[in-house]
C-alpha cells in the first residue's frame, strides 16, 4: 500500500451484512411479525426491539461510546439471536433510518443489517435477511440503494446505453453486494427468467445481484463495459463483477476467471456461473465505511445478553472497577506521601519557622554577602536531596 492509499478493512469471514431499502408503508411492523414467527417456531433463541437513544444511552453497568449511536435519522433497532449447526451462535442487529430526502417520493425506508457468527461464515446457514424480513414478494424490502435495482429479481438493464454505464458505475461502487451480469442469447423461457441467485445457498442468495441484458442489447452492453471496466461480456455469457476502487492490499482481480462464455437459461443449474459466484464471494473484500460502522455497532452496542452473559459482563464490571479504586487509591496513598515528605524538608530548611523565613534571608543583620549566597545553597541542596527522596518514594 503506498503512504497516499487510505487504509482499508478488510471484511472478516464470520460477518454477513446488508443493505436496502424497503418502499412499503410499515417497515418496523414487518419485521416485527417476522421476529415474532420465528421465535414461536423455535428458529430464534430471543429478539428486542429498541428505541435508538434508548440503544445508545451510556449507563455505569453498560457504558457505551459514540460507536453504538446508529445516528439521529434511526427510527428503530432490532436485535436476534439464534443457532446454527445446533452450537454456532449468530448475533444479528437490524436498523431502521429515515431516508436521506424527505421530498424524494418513493425512497422508502433505508435499512442495515449485521450478523456476526461465532466462527466462519457458512453460505448454507440461514440468511440473516430472512430472519427479520419476511421472504415474500408482497414485502418490498429488497430495494438496492441504487434505483430500480432489487435483490430477489432479475434486473434488466436500461436501453439507453449512457443510462448502462452509470448503472454499472453505481453498482460496482457500492462494496456490499456482489454484481453480476448476464446476457441474454436468446429470449428464455418462464424458467430462465428466474434470477441466478435462486440457485446459490440461502446465504448467499441475499448477497448477489443480477443484472441482465436482452439479445438485442449485447453491443451496448459489451461497449458499456469496456468503457467503464475494460471488461468484455461475451454473447450469452456472464461475467461477476469487480469491487470499485481497487484497493492495493486487495486480491488482484481476475477478469478471465471470473468471466463465463456460455449460460443456458433454461431453468437448469448453471454450475460454471455459480461456482465463479462461490469463488469471488469468498474473496476478500474491503469493508465499506458504512458496514464498518454497523458491524462495530453489533459489536459495542449489543444488548440481547443470555443470562450467563449477563452475570459474565455484571462480574467482568465489578472487577473493572475495583481495579480502578485500588488505583485511585494508591495514587492518593503515593501524593500523601510526598506531601508529608515535602513539608519536612521544608521544616528542616527553615528550622521551623516556615515559609516567612524565606525571603527574609537577604535582609538578616550581621550575615555578610558570602554568608548568605551560603545559606541560599544549604537550603537549596536541602530542598534538592529532600524532593530527591520523595521522587524515590513515588517510584
Amino acid at each position: 500500500m503506498t503512504k497516499n492509499s487510505p487504509s482499508v478493512t478488510a471484511a472478516p469471514d464470520t460477518a454477513w451484512l446488508a443493505r436496502g431499502r424497503h418502499l412499503g408503508p410499515e417497515p418496523e411492523l414487518d419485521v416485527r411479525r417476522n421476529l415474532i414467527a420465528l421465535k414461536a417456531a423455535g428458529v430464534l433463541d430471543d429478539f428486542v426491539e429498541l428505541d435508538p437513544v434508548e440503544a445508545a444511552r451510556s449507563t455505569v453497568l453498560y457504558p457505551r461510546d459514540a460507536s453504538a449511536d446508529p445516528g439521529p435519522s434511526a427510527r428503530r433497532l432490532f436485535e436476534a439471536r439464534w443457532r446454527v449447526d445446533d452450537e454456532v451462535t449468530v448475533r444479528a442487529q437490524l436498523t431502521t433510518y429515515d431516508p436521506e430526502s424527505r421530498r424524494k417520493d418513493g425512497e422508502g425506508v433505508l435499512w442495515v443489517l449485521a450478523a456476526e457468527a461465532e466462527r466462519a461464515w457458512d453460505a448454507h446457514w440461514l440468511s440473516p435477511a430472512t430472519i427479520f424480513w419476511p421472504d415474500s414478494d408482497l414485502v418490498p424490502w429488497d430495494h438496492d440503494l441504487v434505483s430500480d435495482v432489487r435483490l430477489r429479481a432479475v434486473n434488466y438493464l436500461p436501453k439507453d446505453d449512457d443510462e448502462v454505464r452509470h448503472r454499472l458505475r453505481d453498482v460496482t461502487r457500492q462494496g456490499w453486494y456482489v454484481h453480476v451480469v448476464v446476457h441474454e442469447a436468446m429470449t428464455p423461457d418462464p424458467k430462465g427468467e428466474r434470477p441466478v441467485s435462486s440457485h446459490l445457498p440461502p446465504s448467499l442468495r441475499h448477497r448477489v445481484v443480477e443484472h441482465r441484458g436482452t439479445p438485442e442489447q449485447a453491443q451496448i452492453l459489451d461497449f458499456a463495459m469496456k468503457r467503464e471496466l475494460k471488461l468484455r461480456v461475451p454473447r450469452g455469457g456472464a461475467v461477476v463483477l469487480p469491487v470499485l476502487p481497487a484497493t492495493p492490499s486487495g486480491p488482484a482481480y481476475d477478469a478471465d476467471r471470473f468471466t463465463v462464455r456460455n449460460v443456458f437459461l433454461d431453468g437448469s443449474e448453471p454450475t460454471e456461473l455459480l461456482d465463479r459466484i462461490k469463488e469471488f464471494a469468498a474473496l476478500s473484500r474491503p469493508l465499506p465505511e458504512a458496514a464498518e460502522q454497523a458491524l462495530t455497532r453489533l459489536r459495542q452496542g449489543w444488548h440481547l445478553l443470555t443470562p450467563e452473559e449477563e452475570l459474565a459482563h455484571a462480574q467482568a464490571m465489578v472487577t473493572q472497577y475495583a481495579e480502578a479504586l485500588d488505583a485511585m487509591t494508591a495514587s492518593r496513598d503515593q501524593y500523601r506521601e510526598a506531601a508529608e515528605t515535602a513539608q519536612s524538608a521544608l521544616a528542616d530548611a527553615t528550622r521551623g519557622e516556615g515559609l516567612p523565613g524565606l525571603p527574609a534571608l537577604p535582609g538578616i543583620p550581621g550575615v555578610s554577602g558570602k554568608g548568605q549566597a551560603k545559606s541560599g545553597g544549604l537550603l537549596r541542596g536541602t530542598f534538592s536531596k529532600a524532593f530527591g527522596r520523595s521522587r524515590d518514594a513515588e517510584k
